[in-house]
């Protein structure tokens, strides 16, 4: 019989075993009237959607644990098990302690109650009582940092205020196990730098953490362990840095190529590997029909597939277009976008200065090996690729053209947006510093220090 059991443990705070949830769907909203009905009398409607299944993990005392995966996962089916919100229909879950949760936008609050007066009902159905809150309320307060809102109702706050509350709550009421879905995203940044202090120092007196979120940067640096999902079942449990590398290689797939698996391609040229294949069918091709792109792949400097890259990290960008229409000199090249859409970097075979040939025939491959390296601000990024080309007496009398004229006779041929994405991070290690620069990018340059006493200051020497 499945159920949600709490219990007290040693060191294992949550273990969830076996976990699967089934929802029954329906596509008439009549058929689901008739099935509350008449299932007692053996007669079914709709069709049966395992949102979860055969879901297995532990989370021990101290620990942040994260649960990523893409949209529709069971993220999110699976915080409300263990919050005890869903039962499962499998499986078994154990939580030892007060556990509180913070799982979307106004969950557990009353609109119509003052913020001071939603602290109050929190802290009761948590079990706090009156004394216990008094030691509290003031600091949840501070935290907040809503001032006079403090006592409006909630409905007349913003979402942030909204969020502010709501965390500080779930926070600040001693749980010894914390869920959080998505909340982090909807606050400003200086909000959320606040919050991963308070769920550090949280984790150091022993609290435990579950943290659904789509930002792998925060997976990466203040999580332990971490628990992939894809379409509801469980494909990796491990530390942090390797399931964000799970996540990401989750786009690839076999259907790169039209009318070609990819286990072909691999068969046929030794490299990229297959797990470095995006899935460019879901991508927007625009082409004037002279090229087709046919493989667009991510490596690490070894040729490995990649998605997570720390900074400064060698990465290989490889693409390659079948050619549909003769063409003169090929010229190839991508661009980076970071998370708010910004072109963070472009360039070409032309910028680089790469040597190519003056004409292309049709039916021939092109295949573009771009490695960059990624001295770039942490975060995700997306990217896109791109093939022209350029009537060959233009190109060998590239120099005495001005930028503006010189590419005004570059004709596009075809380019593949919305690829990726993939991640930067901070360096583990590393000389000087771990944190290459700040800011968007790296740029180069130099810096040296000139030390003087005052007394030459002041002579003017």
């Amino acid at each position: 019989m499945p159920t949600v059991v709490f219990a007290k443990t040693d060191d294992i705070t949550v273990s969830v075993q076996g976990v699967g949830k089934l929802f029954q769907l329906f596509d008439d909203p009549r058929d689901r009237l008739k099935h509350m009905l008449l299932w007692r009398f053996g007669k079914t409607y709709g069709h049966p959607f395992w949102a979860l299944r055969n879901v297995s993990f532990d989370l021990h005392r101290g620990e942040m644990m994260a649960i990523i995966g893409k949209n529709g996962s069971g993220k999110s089916t699976l915080l409300q098990m263990i919050a005890g919100i869903l039962a499962p229909t499998e499986g078994s879950i154990y939580c030892s302690g007060r556990v509180a949760a913070l799982l979307e936008l106004g969950s557990g609050f009353n609109p119509e109650y003052t913020g001071r007066e939603n602290i109050q009902l929190n802290a009761s159905i948590l079990g706090i009582s009156a004394n216990e809150l008094k030691g509290k309320i003031q600091s949840i307060i501070d935290f907040a940092d809503i001032g006079e809102f403090i006592d409006q109702p909630v409905k007349l706050y913003s979402s942030g205020m909204f969020v502010r509350l709501a965390f500080d709550v779930t926070t600040g009421l001693e749980a010894d196990v914390l869920l959080i879905d998505e909340a982090l995203a909807v606050g400003d940044v200086f909000f959320r730098q606040k919050c991963y202090r308070r769920l550090e120092e949280l984790r150091q007196k022993g609290v435990s953490i579950i943290l659904v979120t789509h930002s792998m940067g925060d997976v990466e640096q203040f999580c332990n362990n971490a628990v992939v999902l894809q379409n509801g079942k469980e494909v990796f449990q491990g530390q942090a840095n390797e399931a964000v590398k799970w996540y990401y290689l989750d786009d690839y797939s076999s259907t790169t190529i039209e009318n070609e698996t990819s286990g072909e391609i691999a068969a046929r040229e030794k490299w990229p590997p297959t797990d470095s294949l995006f899935n460019i069918s879901t991508s927007n091709e625009i082409t004037n029909g002279w090229a087709h792109c046919t493989l667009v792949a991510l490596c690490d400097e070894k040729g490995n597939a990649s998605r997570c890259f720390q900074q400064g990290e060698l990465a290989q960008f490889i693409f390659d277009f079948e050619l549909l229409h003769d063409i003169e000199v090929p010229n190839g090249g991508l661009v980076l976008h970071n998370d708010k859409g910004w072109t963070v970097h472009g360039k070409s075979t032309l910028l680089y200065g790469t040597g190519v040939p003056l004409s292309v025939a049709k039916g021939n491959r092109i295949r573009i090996i771009q490695k960059i390296s990624l001295e770039l601000e942490t975060g995700e990024y997306t990217f896109e690729v791109a093939l022209n080309t350029m009537p060959n007496n233009h190109y060998l009398s590239r120099s005495k053209f001005s930028p503006t004229d010189l590419y005004s006779n570059i004709r596009r041929i075809c380019f593949i947006t919305n690829i990726g994405p993939f991640l930067v991070v901070h360096r583990t290690k590393g000389f000087p510093v771990t944190l290459l620069h700040h800011g968007v990018a790296n740029l180069p340059g130099s810096a040296e220090i000139i030390i003087s006493n005052h007394s030459d200051l002041e002579s003017g020497e």
